[in-house]
C-alpha cells in the first residue's frame, strides 16, 4: 500500500486527476471506477481544467460508479447520476453511453452489474472515498468480504453524514445499490482518497489495523496495488508514515 500525504484539498485533486490522466493516457479505453460525495470534487475540478487546457481525451473511456441511492431516478438532483453529469461528464469529451451506474429505479438484479464489469475486462483503475465508519462504497460495516453488487441498508452514520446533501435528514434515503466488497477487490488498482480529522480513525484501521469486517475499508491491504492519498489531518493517527 503506498501512502502520499498532501497539505490541500486541491493539492489532493492534483495528485489523483494527474493519475487519472497518465492512465488514460496510456490506455486511451482504460475502464475507471468513480465515486461521489465531497472528496472526489478537486479531482474532477481538476480534470475538468485539464480537458479545457490540454484537451485529453475521454472518448473511448468506459466509467462505472461505485453506487446510487435506492429510490432516486437519474433525474433527481441528488441521484449520483446527475451528480456526475453535472461535476465530470458534462464538461469533457466522454460518450455517456460509456458512462454506467446503478440504477435506483430497477433493482431486481443489481449483480448484473458486476457481470457488465466484467464484460468489458474488468476495472483498471478505481476511485474510492471512504466513511467514518470505514465504509467504502456504501459497504457498511459487517459487509461480507465476498459481497458483490446489492441493496444494502445504510447505517446512521452514514445517513447523518450524507444529510449535508438533502434539505433535511429525513430526506436522505435509507438504502442504496452499491458495488460489494469483491466487486471493489476485483480492479486492478485502486486509489483511495481522504482529508480531515473526522476520517483518521478510518484511515488508521485502513493502513495499521486489523483486517476485518467491522472496518470494511481494511480489506484493502489485501490488494496488491492500492494508493492512498490522504492529507494531515486524516493522517494523524499513523505511525508508520
Amino acid at each position: 500500500m503506498k501512502i502520499i500525504k498532501v497539505k490541500t484539498i486541491e493539492e489532493l485533486g492534483v495528485t489523483v486527476g494527474n493519475l487519472f490522466i497518465a492512465k488514460i493516457k496510456s490506455k486511451p479505453n482504460a475502464v475507471l471506477g468513480l465515486a461521489t460525495g465531497s472528496s472526489p470534487l478537486s479531482t474532477y475540478k481538476y480534470i475538468v481544467n485539464d480537458y479545457k487546457t490540454n484537451n485529453t481525451d475521454w472518448s473511448k473511456v468506459v466509467t462505472f460508479n461505485l453506487d446510487e441511492y435506492k429510490g432516486l431516478d437519474g433525474t433527481h438532483k441528488k441521484s449520483y447520476k446527475y451528480f456526475m453529469n453535472n461535476e465530470l461528464f458534462d464538461y469533457i469529451n466522454i460518450d455517456k453511453n460509456n458512462t454506467h451506474i446503478p440504477d435506483g429505479k430497477n433493482t431486481d438484479n443489481p449483480a448484473k452489474y458486476d457481470e457488465k464489469i466484467a464484460s468489458y475486462g474488468g476495472i483498471d483503475l478505481q476511485l474510492l472515498g471512504i466513511g467514518i465508519n470505514g465504509h467504502v462504497g456504501f459497504n457498511e460495516p459487517g459487509t461480507s468480504f465476498e459481497s458483490l453488487t446489492s441493496i444494502v441498508d445504510l447505517t446512521q452514520s452514514t445517513i447523518d453524514a450524507n444529510a449535508r446533501f438533502f434539505a433535511s435528514k429525513g430526506e436522505v434515503p435509507k438504502q442504496a445499490i452499491s458495488m460489494g466488497l469483491k466487486s471493489i477487490m476485483n480492479a486492478k488498482e485502486i486509489i483511495l482518497i481522504a482529508s480531515g480529522e473526522n476520517k483518521q480513525d478510518a484511515i488508521f484501521h485502513l493502513v495499521e489495523g486489523k483486517v476485518s469486517d467491522q472496518w470494511p475499508c481494511s480489506i484493502l491491504q489485501n490488494h496488491p496495488n492500492v494508493t492512498v492519498v490522504i492529507d494531515e489531518a486524516a493522517s494523524k493517527k499513523l505511525t508508520t508514515v
